[in-house]
């Protein structure tokens, strides 16, 4: 480990190590790396191997499957272009993504595909930053037609087929109806891969591209991207789906010929994304100061604030919170913050050792990246195990108890 003052105690960081090194030893968790930052002090443990079965140590500069941490760091690209003034908030998205004009919603969420009435309003710029533009991962409608149709047209990025090229997968998005009026619901998931493709076009740039020029490279976010190249994929350890029923390690993708080593068809905003502790910390560092890295602004002061603070009504909070709360069965605690920005849960109320005002996300591979404006730190936790078995997530909660017990000031 790194040492460094920077506000934690040495005691306190020796039981962060001694408890992830526990869930290593477990062999539940085959590696793993932790990075926590205070000012100007970084702490970082590696720990275990790249493969269940052993294989190279994880180091510093793994590359990881950042999957729903994708969402914190693709939102910027949007916001570059709020910042410009080449979108506007309240500005009706159909110049853009004529897919989404004449919008119709679902009478119930349950009923059928063709019992609909039409959108009171045309969709908003707004509506796709808060993930309220009407369609949405709903893990409290699975079963309903909408959500067979939603799988069935490919427009998530968790079947085993790829997704298609943004536009085949706006044609496709736009033969649904909406499964609520736009603006009135949170939910999750599509509004971000929806605005990759609205970037992209407003920018005339592949969405990556754009992401890269104006908030990657100013960060030095050199290991972030939509696949790994040739001469870093040794550099990317193997991801496990382990068997809900028995806990076998099932690997769900290889590096070598797997999903990211070769270019996507499509760059979505809502996952996808491969990254290492060290990039993402620089990311949430620009958050934490208010937009700025080493001197070069990147964001505005008020758009980070705008991703960063509570965008939910109380009616959308809290029906956010009770998805959260009623399917622990599927995320295993996870996403119980409260509130949510644009692009990153926003905590509105202290439900564990982290305060109110903490910002970020978790990602279904087993990572979890946040950042704390009122202790001034960053917390980056990497893993390769995802989370149909409920021990990243323990891994994930331990990590976070450790790091705000590790605080001495």
């Amino acid at each position: 480990m790194e040492k460094g003052n920077g506000g934690f105690s040495e005691a306190g960081l020796r039981r962060l190590r001694d408890v992830l090194a526990r869930h290593v030893e477990s062999r539940r968790i085959p590696g793993l790396v932790a990075l926590v930052g205070r000012g100007e002090e970084t702490h970082v443990e590696a720990l275990g191997t790249m493969r269940h079965d052993g294989g190279a140590p994880m180091r510093r500069d793994t590359i990881f499957r950042m999957a729903s941490t994708t969402k914190p760091v693709a939102m910027a690209a949007a916001m570059v272009l709020v910042d410009e003034c080449r979108l506007r908030l309240d500005d009706p998205v159909e110049p853009w993504l004529p897919e989404l004009a004449d919008r119709q919603v679902l009478r119930r969420i349950d009923g059928p595909l063709d019992d609909t009435v039409p959108a009171r309003r045309p969709i908003t710029v707004r509506d796709l930053l808060t993930s309220t533009f009407g369609l949405g991962m709903d893990m409290t409608a699975l079963g309903a037609p909408i959500m067979g149709a939603v799988f069935e047209q490919g427009l998530t990025p968790d079947l085993p087929t790829p997704m298609p090229e943004p536009d085949e997968w706006m044609r496709r998005l736009g033969t649904l109806p909406l499964m609520h009026q736009p603006g009135e619901r949170w939910q999750y998931q599509i509004s971000h891969d929806v605005l990759a493709v609205l970037v992209a076009r407003v920018s005339g740039r592949s969405f990556e591209t754009f992401l890269r020029e104006r908030v990657l490279e100013p960060l030095g976010m050199k290991d972030t991207g939509f696949h790994v190249p040739a001469d870093r994929i040794d550099r990317l350890p193997a991801l496990y789906a382990p068997d809900p029923r028995t806990g076998e390690f099932v690997v769900w993708d290889e590096a070598a010929g797997g999903r990211w080593s070769e270019p996507p068809a499509f760059q979505g905003g809502g996952g996808g994304l491969v990254s290492t502790a060290d990039d993402y910390h620089a990311y949430f560092r620009m958050l934490l100061n208010g937009g700025t890295h080493g001197g070069e602004r990147v964001l505005s002061r008020p758009a980070v604030e705008l991703m960063t603070t509570n965008r939910l009504t109380p009616e959308q909070q809290a029906a956010r919170h009770a998805m959260a709360v009623d399917n622990v069965h599927v995320s295993f605690g996870q996403g119980q913050h409260g509130g949510w920005g644009m692009g990153m849960a926003v905590r509105t109320y202290r439900g564990d050792y982290a305060p109110v005002g903490q910002f970020g996300w978790d990602g279904g591979s087993g990572t979890s990246t946040y950042a704390d404006p009122r202790n001034g730190l960053v917390g980056i936790l990497l893993a390769q195990v995802g989370m149909s078995v409920p021990d990243p997530a323990r891994l994930i909660h331990d990590f976070w108890t450790t790091l705000y017990q590790a605080i001495d000031d």
